[in-house]
């Protein structure tokens, strides 16, 4: 008689397998990030089936239609954010609930909010506000969740082609610079309106 044993995955080993072929190659080296990154679990934050795939350089989507996405785009947000312990954060959750859990520990406090949320929201005051995905724009009502001087990183998509993006906020202007061109889901709230022209 023979029995089966269900082969059970090295997360761990898949983890260090992410930062040194996926951070590391593409410029991601901070000590911080590879350490969140090597110490939070991707795993738990995907759909069981999902969970053999969750190292993979790639999105996964979730059950509720968001996305977790891949692993190269959490790394540099973070190294391009610069989480400081005094920094007061809002994450506009992708629906994982994985980049409020890489940055909890290296900052003062983290609010995680839905983008439907944040296009409701009338006032902020954060130091660093990180979006989890990728935007067309900045609409009003997001702007207005950064603190003066305050940072926001994010995905951002131009004619279809989705880049990493920064920018800080001067008074009531808050632009986004274009950064490295990376895969990053789209966040569909807040794609501009449509608008007609003649």
């Amino acid at each position: 008689m023979t029995t089966s044993t269900k082969i059970r995955p090295d997360y761990a080993a898949a983890r260090k397998a992410m930062i040194d072929s996926q951070l590391r190659t593409s410029g991601v080296n901070e000590p911080f990030v590879l350490e969140r990154m090597g110490t939070v679990a991707r795993e738990d934050f995907v759909p069981e089936a999902s969970r053999g795939t969750a190292y993979m350089d790639r999105a996964i989507r979730l059950g509720d239609g968001g996305s977790l996405p891949a692993p190269l785009f959490h790394g540099a947000m973070l190294a391009e954010a610069r989480p400081q312990s005094d920094d007061s954060v809002l994450v506009i959750d992708g629906g994982s609930g994985y980049l409020p859990a890489l940055v909890e520990p290296l900052v003062s406090s983290v609010k995680t909010i839905s983008a439907a949320d944040a296009l409701k929201a009338k006032k902020g005051d954060y130091s660093l506000v990180l979006v989890d995905g990728a935007i067309e724009h900045v609409p009003a009502n997001l702007a207005k969740l950064v603190a003066e001087n305050g940072r926001i990183v994010t995905g951002l998509v131009e004619r279809g082609v989705t880049r990493l993006a920064t920018g800080r906020k001067s008074g009531k202007a808050l632009a986004l610079l274009p950064l490295a061109e990376m895969g990053v889901p789209r966040l569909g709230a807040f794609d501009k309106p449509e608008s007609w022209s003649f």
